[in-house]
């Protein structure tokens, strides 16, 4: 069977996560010039090479995951079992987790030397486990209470887990979560009441980072970073200045590949702020490319949705692409100074480890259901024409036989 062939499920997502990865070793090869002289004597082929397999190891993981038979029963055990070891994990790596600065972010696998977020499992599983319980319960959560116990409940746990650690990814969790009640049967009258309270704990919690922020583990951290972009001087806002001089200096065709002046300069240029070094070698046009393929894959994410004849995969789907567009917008949002400094990666984009992978799962899992979705839609297509078919055959046999 032809390679090609055995590619399924939407391929306009396909090419556009193909396009963004390959375009991401271009970028991480120019944009890790600064790591290359501080870690490996100027050799940039080192982070070109682990990149790149980084990258085709990611196109395998979704190739596998979208091809191989996932039913509702067996990603919802998925959810069920991977709820309560997420939990884990989050409390291991809060414990015995890989530091880096005030953070505890990471699990090394033993003997491998191979460290990952345990956030990246805790944000797949829990949008599965919170699809499970929409589906499930669609009719029961009528009543505030039954929402707070069945979906709030498990949220909170996870989201706390991961602040302690990590604001950011657990903030956009947290919308994700909200997002799918929002389309789910979830009355408005409960939303409203869930956005008052979440309203009253934002000021609680920015109170307390403000005036108390030795309680927090990153208190002082996250203060600083709301009044640096706050003050916005060059001075407090090392890397949002460095990466606002690199897309200034991109205009609309940018400086042209491999010649950015600002790489050198930014601490997080292959990374975090890899969105700022595009700008400066390809051009705002480029820039606004980006975005609009990632809009491109919400809005097919969306047509899935619309299509999936199972609740549960349909929240599945939802939850999974609003979660990574929204961080890709933050990413960008950060580059072009319109949020404080927040540590996202650009899915598919920057250099940076297993969260590629994650990134990997998740897409790989929007595809392994859009591949049944429109398996299911052809299927339906085929019955109704070979029905229609057979109407036609015994209409005409009607017909001679009246003849």
């Amino acid at each position: 069977m032809n390679f090609l062939e055995s590619i399924k499920g939407d391929r306009i997502i396909w090419i556009v996560v193909v396009i963004l990865s390959l375009f991401s070793l271009l970028v991480v090869y120019s944009s890790s010039i600064g790591l290359a002289y501080r870690y490996k004597d100027g050799h940039t082929e080192y982070f070109l090479f682990k990149h790149t397999l980084l990258t085709l190891s990611g196109l395998f993981v979704i190739y596998y995951i979208h091809n191989i038979k996932i039913t509702t029963k067996e990603l919802s055990i998925i959810g069920l079992v991977g709820f309560p070891i997420s939990i884990i994990l989050l409390v291991f790596t809060l414990v015995m987790g890989v530091k880096s600065g005030e953070a505890s972010r990471w699990l090394e696998v033993p003997g491998l030397g191979i460290t990952f977020q345990s956030s990246d499992v805790a944000k797949i599983t829990l949008i599965i486990f919170i699809a499970r319980s929409l589906a499930i319960h669609k009719d029961k959560l009528k009543e505030f209470k039954d929402v707070v116990y069945k979906i709030i409940f498990p949220t909170a746990l996870i989201c706390f887990l991961i602040l302690i650690s990590n604001f950011s990814t657990a903030f956009l969790l947290a919308l994700t979560i909200f997002y799918m009640l929002f389309i789910s049967n979830v009355s408005f009258k409960i939303l409203f009441k869930l956005i008052g309270i979440l309203m009253l704990l934002a000021v609680i919690f920015i109170s307390t980072i403000c005036f108390f922020p030795n309680i927090l583990p990153r208190g002082k951290t996250w203060k600083s970073r709301i009044e640096n972009y706050i003050k916005g001087d060059n001075k407090s806002n090392y890397q949002v200045e460095q990466a606002k001089i690199a897309i200034s200096n991109g205009v609309f065709i940018g400086k042209g590949p491999g010649n950015s002046a600002q790489r050198a300069f930014l601490p997080q240029a292959s990374s975090d702020f890899i969105y700022a070094i595009i700008i400066e070698e390809y051009g705002t046009l480029i820039g606004i490319f980006i975005l609009m393929s990632f809009l491109v894959i919400f809005f097919r994410t969306i047509r899935i949705v619309q299509k999936s004849k199972s609740l549960f995969y349909s929240y599945v789907v939802a939850g999974l692409s609003f979660n990574m567009i929204l961080q890709a917008i933050v990413n960008m949002a950060v580059a072009v100074n319109l949020l404080p400094v927040t540590g996202q990666p650009l899915p598919f984009i920057s250099m940076g480890g297993t969260s590629l992978i994650f990134s990997s799962i998740n897409i790989g899992i929007i595809l392994n259901i859009s591949r049944q979705v429109y398996e299911q839609e052809r299927t339906l297509t085929n019955e109704d024409a070979t029905q229609n078919k057979n109407i036609k055959d015994i209409h005409q046999a009607e017909t001679k036989l009246q003849a």
